[in-house]
C-alpha cells in the first residue's frame, strides 16, 4: 500500500511540473531504430490555424542564398530532396537523397543572435535552415560539425500577416540512426548531438525534457503515461511507445507501428481551449524510412496516405523542380512521384 501510494505521489508531482509548461505549437517527432538499420523518423505538424503545405521535389545544382540581404549565405544544393512547406515560403519537414531528414518544431524559449544586414556576419533565413541542412550534407555528424563554425547566424522574423515571432528548433537524423538537435538560446547556438535523442517536442528546452523523461522511466508505462496535448506529455508517451512497439524488419509493420505512435501523440482535429489557446491541431504528419529513401505523408481532412520514393526522383542537376499541390484537400494515395508537376520554385520569406 504504502508503495502504491508513493507511486502516485510521483505521478501526481510530476504531472503538476509537466502541466506548468505552454506549448506555442504542438509538434513530436520521433525516431524509429528497428533491426538491420531499419530507421524510420515521423513527426507531426500541429497549428492553432490552417497550415497550408504542398510538397516539392528539388535536384542538386540549386543556386541559393539566405534571403537576409546583402550579407546573406550563399550556397549551391549538393544533393536533392523532398519536402514538405509551410505555407510556400519555408521548408518545415523532409528527406535528401542521401537519407538525412530535417524537421522545423516550435520552441518558445529561442532567442536567436542579434543580427546586422549592414555588418559582416553572414545570415540564413530560418525559413531556409532545414533546408540548408537537407541541400548540403549527408549525415548528421557531418552536418553537425560544419554547423558548429558558426559560419552564419539563423535570422528570425515574424510569420507574415501574423503577430507571431517564429521561434523554432531543428532536428536531424540520418539512416544510421544518429541524430542532432539544434537551439538557439539565449543568442547562443545549443547543440545536442547523440544517437539516442529519438524523441523531440516543443517547451521546455530539449535538455529539460530529457530530464522530465528520466523522471517518468521509473513510472511503468503500464500503468500510467501523462495524457494531456502538452508537449511534455508528448514526450514522454512518445519515448514510452517508440519502445513498445514491434521492432522488425518488415517495412509495412514498422511504418504502421511508427504511424500509430505519432498519431497518439497528435492533438485531435479541431480541439480548442479558451483557456488554453495554444492547444493546437494535427495538420498533418510524414513518417521518412531512411533504409529504401521513402517519404510518407498524411494530411488529417483527407482520408488516405501517399507516399514519394525518392529513388523514382530525377535529381540530376539539369532535372526540373516540381510540385504536388495539396491546396483545397486534394486526395491522393500511393506512390506519387510520377504525380508531381514542374513548378518555379517557391521564395523563403526573409527580411
Amino acid at each position: 500500500m504504502k508503495k502504491t501510494s508513493h507511486l502516485f505521489s510521483k505521478i501526481a508531482l510530476a504531472v503538476l511540473f509537466t502541466g506548468l509548461t505552454v506549448d506555442a505549437s504542438a509538434c513530436t517527432r520521433v525516431v524509429y531504430k528497428g533491426p538491420e538499420n531499419t530507421i524510420m523518423t515521423a513527426r507531426s505538424m500541429d497549428w492553432k490555424d490552417e497550415i497550408a503545405a504542398n510538397l516539392w521535389t528539388f535536384p542538386r545544382g540549386i543556386a541559393r542564398e539566405g534571403n537576409v540581404g546583402p550579407n546573406s549565405i550563399k550556397w549551391t544544393s549538393k544533393y536533392g530532396s523532398v519536402i514538405a512547406t509551410a505555407w510556400d515560403i519555408a521548408t518545415a519537414d523532409g528527406m535528401n537523397e542521401k537519407g538525412l531528414v530535417a524537421n522545423i518544431l516550435w520552441l518558445v524559449e529561442s532567442k536567436y543572435p542579434a543580427f546586422n544586414p549592414k555588418g559582416h556576419e553572414k545570415g540564413l533565413t530560418i525559413a531556409a535552415w532545414a533546408q540548408y541542412v537537407l541541400d548540403n550534407f549527408a549525415t548528421v555528424d557531418e552536418a553537425v560539425k560544419e554547423l558548429r563554425k558558426e559560419k552564419f547566424v539563423v535570422v528570425s522574423d515574424y510569420i507574415p500577416g501574423t503577430q507571431k515571432f517564429s521561434t523554432l528548433h531543428l532536428s536531424i537524423s540520418d539512416e544510421t540512426g544518429d541524430n542532432a538537435i539544434f537551439e538557439y538560446i539565449n543568442g547562443k547556438l545549443v547543440i545536442h548531438h547523440d544517437p539516442s535523442y529519438t524523441v523531440m517536442t516543443n517547451s521546455p528546452v530539449f535538455e529539460q525534457q530529457l530530464a522530465i523523461n528520466k523522471y517518468w522511466e521509473g513510472i511503468p508505462g503500464t500503468i500510467m503515461l501523462p495524457g494531456t496535448n502538452r508537449a511534455a506529455d508528448r514526450f514522454v508517451r512518445a519515448s514510452y511507445y517508440m519502445q513498445a512497439i514491434p521492432q522488425t524488419t518488415d517495412t509495412r509493420t514498422a511504418i504502421a507501428s511508427v504511424f500509430s505512435v505519432i498519431r497518439n501523440c497528435s492533438v485531435p482535429y479541431g480541439i480548442s481551449s479558451a483557456e488554453e489557446p495554444n492547444i493546437s491541431s494535427t495538420r498533418w504528419r510524414s513518417v521518412s524510412d531512411h533504409k529504401n529513401k521513402v517519404y510518407y505523408f498524411e494530411t488529417v481532412v483527407t482520408p488516405n496516405t501517399l507516399w514519394v520514393d525518392l529513388k523514382k526522383i530525377d535529381f540530376n542537376q539539369k532535372a526540373s523542380v516540381k510540385k504536388l499541390d495539396l491546396s483545397n484537400n486534394k486526395v491522393y494515395a500511393g506512390e506519387t512521384s510520377g504525380q508531381f508537376v514542374t513548378t518555379k520554385a517557391f521564395t523563403f520569406v526573409g527580411i
